[in-house]
């Protein structure tokens, strides 16, 4: 659940966990959508009967694609401040791609307030450390340092 705050409680938050996501399944036809739509449809995302003879026994999902859910990931374990006009996507500092989603698997995001900082007034800069998980598995499916700028107004 998302937390709604003023922008002047912002730093009380830096270095906790501010929300965990729920969980999303990946499916084939995800998959192939995203490989539809990226024009990336190796077979190893998007051919079943190949992608059994390949070391991961099936397919997975891109990740990219795991990466795109970051969207969702925060609209279930973000900050969300008082008169928010728009949040934006600022970019990445680090993404680590650490182990590869298989078909049918569960994934969910972790979120961390690294820093915020208030580029100018109403405009904040956050960095987020998150984490996407994979049910069922030790090892995340990737981390990143990710950052967004929100913009509050009056």
């Amino acid at each position: 659940m998302t937390i709604n705050i003023n922008a002047r409680d912002l730093q009380q938050y830096v270095g906790t966990e501010t929300g965990v996501s729920r969980w999303f399944t990946i499916t084939q036809q995800q998959i192939n959508q995203f490989g539809e739509a990226t024009h990336d449809q190796q077979y190893i995302h998007c051919d079943p009967d190949k992608a059994k003879s390949s070391p991961f026994g099936g397919t997975i999902a891109h990740g990219f694609l795991s990466l795109s859910l970051f969207s969702a990931i925060a609209y279930d374990a973000a900050i969300n401040l008082e008169n928010t006009v728009m949040g934006l996507n600022y970019g990445f500092e680090k993404i680590r791609f650490l182990q590869p989603v298989k078909v049918d698997s569960q994934v969910r995001g972790r979120m961390i307030l690294a820093d915020v900082i208030e580029k100018r007034p109403g405009q904040f800069l956050y960095t987020w450390d998150v984490t996407v998980e994979i049910d069922g598995e030790q090892k995340p499916a990737l981390t990143a340092q990710w950052l967004t700028m929100t913009i509050v107004g009056e």
